[in-house]
């Protein structure tokens, strides 16, 4: 058999595109995700505006707000650091969605809220006020606001480098985790 004359049902294909099928500017269409894997619906697929990418798969609405000039997301050293901070919390990468603010349109907590379904938001580096929140509050007080939970904290480079700031840090996650 010869790859080009290769067919795979839709459910193959539809697993090999879990997050988007076509990407045309900055609309991204959905893939077809169906219970019966080899029928299409003939309805037009509505295109899905998404303008934050993020590293993760968000599987527990968990956005992870850094900031960083020049880095897509945030350098390995950094990346390191936090995927050892969400081990020890018992979650994984997969469970957030890190999004580098210098590097998306979006602006506000509610259009983070609406296009990721945020409701842990974690802000290393970034101010309440850097996202238009109304209420304003210091680091490593975690924050409940419009059913959503908001721990303003200093970089991640900061917290690495600082044992008092990683112990600051530490207090806050057990208490939002329970661990």
């Amino acid at each position: 058999m010869q790859l080009k004359n290769l067919k795979l049902p839709g459910s193959v294909i539809s697993g090999l595109y879990r997050q988007s099928l076509v990407i045309t500017d900055e609309k991204i269409l959905p893939a077809i995700v169906t219970g019966e894997a080899d029928k299409l619906s003939d309805e037009p697929v509505r295109p899905v505006l998404q303008r934050v990418e993020f590293l993760g798969e968000n599987k527990k609405n968990i956005l992870v707000l850094v900031n960083y000039e020049n880095i897509r997301f945030l350098p390995d050293e950094e990346l390191s650091f936090l995927t050892g901070m969400l081990s020890a919390c018992k979650l994984t990468l997969a469970d957030v969605a890190i999004v580098n603010f210098k590097n998306t349109s979006a602006r506000s907590y509610k259009e983070f809220k609406t296009e990721l379904n945020s409701q842990i938001f974690f802000l290393f580096g970034t101010t309440p006020e850097s996202i238009s929140m109304p209420v304003s509050f210091p680091h490593f007080q975690v924050q409940s606001f419009n059913n959503n939970t908001f721990l303003s904290a200093p970089s991640l480079v900061d917290i690495q480098n600082d044992k008092i700031l990683k112990s600051k840090l530490w207090v806050c996650l057990r208490r939002i985790f329970n661990v």
